[in-house]
């Protein structure tokens, strides 16, 4: 029997998640029909895709109003789809705003549904968890430390690992990634990460660069990596260069390796990080590095995000995931007024030469990385297969 799976996957990072829990799916005992909408990667596993990601992409809250008329015809598209024809099993992967909506309407017909990484209701809109139990059949997460907030909640759950710690090698490369990037083997490197969206570069950049001509006083040879997600961001980025000036600045956007983010390169590569907060916290942990957080909002945003969830504050005391799965503060978060340029060199300085500090860290990130290591393809595809199968028995 061939099993009928609907998808949605809204952004690359989901894309990616997507496909390798199709790689899952096809290695089980029953084959899997997956349709919906996704991205490139999921194409490549098969995928019926009737939206690409692109559909549902949208950054920040103004440009999601703009975009409400396409993200409606999108979503009343493949609801009318799937309500005519049933899935055996809904998946959505992240994308809350999206994904809860349609997975309610689906779960309320009959259909099983399956949500793939928890929304950080630890940090943020507690609330929403009325939302997911109506919404959700089984939730699979990705840090060990949900499952007690779902289960307390009584909505099932399963901890499948974050598949970045299965891709990251548990030993990083540092000598072979600089011999491929033409780097001096015994130099000094800073990656300078402030962020993917154009508000975190223009509340971030010039913050960093500031902290770097601090850092490059104390050691003019201090090489820096900036990985760019794409030519915009650059073009925002190099404007702050001309503002800010620094030596030795490279700028990457592609990995020297296929089928990676040049962001990993720098990580790799670097001695330590000064980054935004986000994703590429938890990606410098994985890379085993000595990091920096740090992250600004404007007065505007903040007001929007207390009003949106109706907390002045997270609901934990780390912005960082590091900091966040280590129940600590591992490394040092500078935050709004703190992000300062001197407070950011002074914290990078440390983070670059305190070569015991360097060995407490990478003791405990791989300890993290270790935890957060699980075969989540074959995890995931179980529980999606069995909520298939009882979906298409009803």
């Amino acid at each position: 029997m061939s099993l009928n799976i609907g998808m949605v996957a809204g952004e690359p990072s989901g894309d990616l998640l997507a496909a390798r829990v199709m790689r899952g799916i096809a290695a089980g005992a029953e084959p899997g029909r997956c349709q919906g909408i996704g991205g490139p990667a999921m194409l490549e596993q098969g995928f019926e895709m009737w939206h690409p990601m692109s559909a549902l992409s949208v950054f920040g809250y103004v440009d999601a109003l703009k975009s409400l008329p396409r993200l409606m015809h999108t979503y009343l598209d493949v609801k009318r789809r799937w309500m005519r024809h049933a899935p055996d099993v809904f998946v959505g992967v992240d994308a809350p705003d999206f994904n809860l909506r349609l997975e309610l309407q689906l779960r309320q017909s009959g259909v099983p549904t399956v949500h793939f990484v928890g929304p950080s209701i630890w940090a943020w809109r507690y609330e929403r968890i009325h939302k997911i139990r109506a919404a959700v059949s089984h939730m699979l997460v990705l840090f060990p430390f949900e499952v007690a907030i779902y289960e307390k909640e009584g909505v099932p759950v399963t901890y499948v690992g974050h598949p970045l710690a299965e891709i990251i090698p548990m030993q990083p490369d540092r000598a072979g990634v600089r011999a491929r990037l033409g780097l001096d083997p015994g130099a000094r490197i800073l990656a300078l990460m402030p962020g993917s969206r154009a508000s975190e570069i223009k509340l971030l950049a010039p913050r960093f660069l500031q902290a770097v001509q601090r850092l490059q006083v104390q050691d003019p040879a201090l090489q820096v990596l900036v990985p760019m997600v794409n030519a915009q961001r650059r073009d925002e980025f190099q404007a702050w260069v001309r503002q800010y000036p620094v030596a030795n600045l490279r700028m990457l956007e592609q990995s020297s390796l296929a089928h990676r983010p040049a962001s990993w390169d720098a990580l790799e590569a670097a001695d330590a990080v000064l980054v935004a907060s986000g994703t590429a916290t938890l990606e410098a942990a994985l890379f085993k590095r000595p990091m920096v957080i740090s992250y600004v909002l404007s007065p505007a945003m903040r007001r929007l995000m207390a009003w949106k969830s109706g907390q002045k504050g997270p609901l934990v005391p780390w912005v960082g995931l590091p900091n966040v799965l280590l129940n600590d503060f591992a490394v040092p978060e500078l935050l709004q007024d703190d992000a300062t340029p001197e407070k950011l060199a002074q914290a990078s300085w440390k983070a670059l030469t305190d070569a015991e500090h360097t060995a407490g860290i990478t003791k405990r990130f791989t300890q993290l990385h270790e935890t957060l290591w699980r075969d989540t393809p074959a995890l995931a595809a179980q529980v999606i297969i069995s909520q298939a199968r009882q979906g298409a028995a009803r």
